[in-house]
């Protein structure tokens, strides 16, 4: 056999049928594992950061073994003309039994164990790099791969596949040599051109990849304005011409004058005569310009800037932080991470349908996604950071976290050193100041959602109160100067401060000198639900009934005797407005107000109420079973009651007591924070009051206002009495 056979022979493509698993892989990576093509990108260059790993560690153990190529780095090539996406590294690079064996199988071994899992559906899936069908991805954007590679061990070999049953590997002596490393060509599909943007190919490596710590470069092509060699050329043909015809005037005998310009002169003509065209060039840009702070431990993070500046790059804020905490937990779970705390809160940060959290994961300093459910509470929805695991179980795709315990250990990790942060944030009085108006809902959230970190937030709330004035109090605060011998928390919940500072259910607590926080969140009301007590002190709701304000027992026998003279007066009113109320009490809560309503124990409070009602979708007959009985609670010594108990003890019947006690009625229900059932039926008692005082009579032939009037007695009504005139109450 000749020498040219022989080498014929040397370069001829070997054909390799594929193992059968594999056509059914292709199948599955094209239409199963993963949900968007654009993290092709991202399987390929982990592949190659893995690869310049490898000969990293090989040079540790032999210094020749990167040879002349010493600069480790990623390229990428985009080339429209060709329709082709190529990206290059300095790696290991493969031999031709690599070629054959980690392209052509999956894995070593295990391969039907996993294909009959993954089948089944079930079985424990682990990284993607374990099975080696990240490269498979590619796939998902081409129709054709071209692999050449380089091995220091072995000679430049090609493989190439159409995804189909077979793959062909050949010695490559059609290519330029590559010294060392892979190149990964791709023969993209009619309808994946947008990959080879320059823009989008930016926008994917900064979100997957930008964390990498080798270089990735992108050939990009950029033009530029120079100025015009052919007129250049021209200019000084010309030159050369007038210098010649200068010297034969020179050799004349008459003499010739002639006009000279300085040189500064010459120098302006001939820029404004030059002629600018745009020139394209290439040249290679660096994509992963920043670098992941969080690998660095927390003492070598000397210049506190880097912090903003990771900061900004990473939520795209135009402001700082406020707060930051950077942490590497080791042990039995390992990762590092990076959270902050922003200036300011979203104005849609309780948009329901925007992503529950801020908290990036990487794994490898790859990144996975940023809207994992499980992996911080979503009262912490506010927080911003990564965190990056080196072990952290993902799905076959790279694109589902899988539910295991070490997954629940970081988020509890996470959570940790979230509220160890804003304690830091709180040692500083004007950024805890700014923390808590932009975050005090997230904080309440979480006492309502988190038992095992509820006692330490509710460290950290702030309230006004009665004697607080502008500043909030603390609720240690509030403890520390309880008054001698009160054992409980008083506060109570409305729409407003305002309206709370003027609420009758206060009067009686600040007489006594008992401090009353202002809840006026609607979250208020949810968090209260749940946190019960505060350094073993008791929450009280002073709208509610049964409220203990530590009597003597002197008061205690004068309320006794008070309700034992207003027992006639109670048991009107009871009787006027029948089930709209529960019962009728007397109160030492209320000082200058005649009455108010309170309701029960374990029910709604008035505040609580209108919150429900707002409700869109709320459902009315669910509502009225958590709708509170209410309780007339009545002051025996306002001059109003008092003149009620004559005229009752008077005549029970008179129509005049039971439009008083309608009109006190209503009027408690809206000084206590209630709405009313039947507005109309309140404003025209209103209008008749105002007639009376005015002494207005009706015109002859005018319709009587009164005659449109509400039953002020519903039992008369419906035992079929005639309704009589209002007008003679006159």
């Amino acid at each position: 056999m000749s020498e040219q056979e022989q080498t014929q022979e040397q370069t001829q493509p070997e054909k390799f049928l594929f193992q059968a698993e594999i056509n059914q892989l292709m199948s599955l990576i094209i239409n199963t594992f993963y949900s968007n093509k654009e993290v092709f990108l991202r399987e390929l260059i982990s592949n190659a950061s893995d690869a310049l790993d490898k000969i990293r560690y090989e040079s540790l153990l032999d210094k020749e073994a990167l040879g002349d190529m010493k600069e480790l780095k990623i390229e990428i090539v985009a080339d429209k003309e060709k329709n082709t996406f190529s990206i290059r590294d300095t790696g290991i690079g493969m031999t031709k039994v690599d070629l054959i064996q980690n392209l052509g199988t999956i894995a070593r071994s295990g391969t039907k164990a996993f294909m009959e899992a993954l089948n089944q559906g079930t079985g424990d899936f682990s990284m993607i790099g374990q099975f080696g069908v990240g490269f498979y991805s590619a796939f998902l954007v081409a129709d054709r791969v071209t692999v050449i590679s380089k091995h220091n061990l072995d000679d430049q070999y090609l493989w190439e596949s159409e995804a189909g049953g077979h793959f062909t590997v050949v010695k490559d002596t059609v290519n330029p040599p590559i010294g060392r490393g892979t190149l990964i060509i791709l023969h993209l599909k009619e309808e994946q051109e947008e990959f080879l943007n320059e823009r989008s190919i930016k926008d994917l490596v900064k979100k997957h990849s930008q964390f990498i710590q080798y270089p990735i470069n992108l050939l990009v092509t950029k033009e530029k304005e120079v100025d015009d060699e052919e007129e250049e050329k021209k200019e000084e043909t010309k030159e050369t011409k007038e210098g010649e015809e200068e010297k034969k005037d020179e050799t004349k005998d008459e003499p010739k004058i002639e006009e000279v310009n300085s040189e500064e002169d010459e120098d302006t003509d001939k820029k404004e005569t030059k002629k600018k065209k745009k020139v394209t060039t290439t040249e290679w840009e660096l994509l992963n310009k920043n670098k992941p702070i969080w690998l660095k431990k927390p003492e070598e993070v000397t210049d506190k800037s880097e912090y903003a500046a990771f900061y900004k790059s990473l939520t795209n804020d135009w402001e700082e932080h406020l707060a930051v905490k950077h942490f590497h937990v080791e042990g039995q779970l390992e990762f590092k991470s990076i959270i902050y705390v922003p200036k300011r809160a979203p104005f849609d940060l309780f948009e329901t349908k925007k992503k529950l959290n801020n908290i990036k994961l990487y794994v490898r300093r790859v990144f996975i996604m940023d809207n994992c459910e499980d992996l911080i509470p979503e009262w912490l929805n506010f927080v911003k950071g990564l965190v990056d695991s080196d072990d952290l179980p993902l799905n076959i795709s790279r694109e589902t976290l899988q539910q295991n315990k070490v997954l629940k250990l970081i988020k509890k990790t996470l959570v940790k050193k979230c509220v160890e942060l804003f304690f830091e944030i709180a040692e500083n009085k004007e950024d805890f100041d700014k923390f808590y108006e932009q975050f005090s809902r997230n904080l309440k959230y979480g006492v309502h959602e988190d038992s095992a970190n509820r006692d330490k937030l509710a460290e950290l709330l702030q309230y006004h109160s009665t004697k607080s004035g502008d500043k909030m109090v603390s609720l240690k605060e509030y403890i520390g100067r309880m008054k001698e011998g009160q054992d409980k928390i008083y506060y109570i919940t409305g729409e407003n401060r305002k309206s709370l500072e003027n609420s009758p259910f206060i009067e009686g607590f600040k007489k006594k000198g008992y401090e009353v926080l202002y809840m006026t969140e609607a979250i208020d009301e949810y968090m209260m639900q749940q946190l019960k007590e505060f350094e073993k002190k008791k929450f009280v709701c002073i709208t509610k009934g049964n409220v203990d304000m530590g009597e003597s027992e002197e008061e205690k026998e004068e309320k006794k005797k008070l309700a034992e003279e207003m027992k006639v007066v109670c048991e009107t009113i009871k009787e006027t407005l029948g089930e709209k109320i529960e019962k009728v009490e007397t109160s030492d809560r209320i000082v200058n107000s005649p009455c108010c309503i309170v309701t029960g124990e374990f029910g709604w409070s008035a505040n609580m109420e209108r919150i429900m009602k707002a409700q869109a979708l709320r459902n009315n007959q669910m509502g009225s079973y958590m709708v509170s009985k209410k309780t007339l609670e009545i002051n025996p010594t306002h001059p109003i009651i008092e003149k009620l108990r004559e005229k009752i003890s008077e005549n029970k019947n008179d129509k005049t007591i039971k439009d008083l006690i309608w009109l006190l009625f209503d009027t408690a229900q809206l000084s206590s924070g209630f709405s009313l059932d039947e507005p109309s039926g309140f404003t025209n008692r209103i209008y008749r009051m105002i007639k009376l005082g005015l002494s207005v009579q009706e015109k002859e032939g005018e319709q009587d206002i009164n005659e449109e009037l509400p039953p002020l007695d519903e039992e008369e009504v419906e035992g079929g009495g005639e309704q009589e005139n209002m007008d003679e109450v006159d």
